[in-house]
């Protein structure tokens, strides 16, 4: 009976990655990133606090710091002679 447990539970999980693998495709560089840090804002105020509120305080903390990280990202955004976007200078 635990085995079939574990399977269910890696079978849940690959489908969950693959679904959010494909579901970030059409998404903006800005919109993945925030999406993120909400990702891991949440997971870890679930993890540090084990209460409903910490884990939405730890998703909003998370996606002000992926808007943040996006914008300072785009600061440094720069185009080639070809008008190609190169990210780093």
């Amino acid at each position: 009976m635990q085995m079939q447990s574990i399977k269910r539970l890696g079978l849940v999980t690959v489908l969950a990655t693959s679904l959010t693998g494909v579901g970030c495709a059409n998404m903006s560089d800005t919109d993945r990133r925030v999406g993120t840090g909400i990702g891991i804002g949440a997971v870890t105020g679930a993890l540090i606090s084990g209460s409903p509120g910490g884990t939405a305080v730890g998703a909003a903390l998370g996606g002000v710091g992926g808007w943040l990280y996006d914008r300072e990202k785009k600061k440094r955004y720069y185009y080639d002679s070809r008008g190609r976007r190169v990210y780093e200078r």
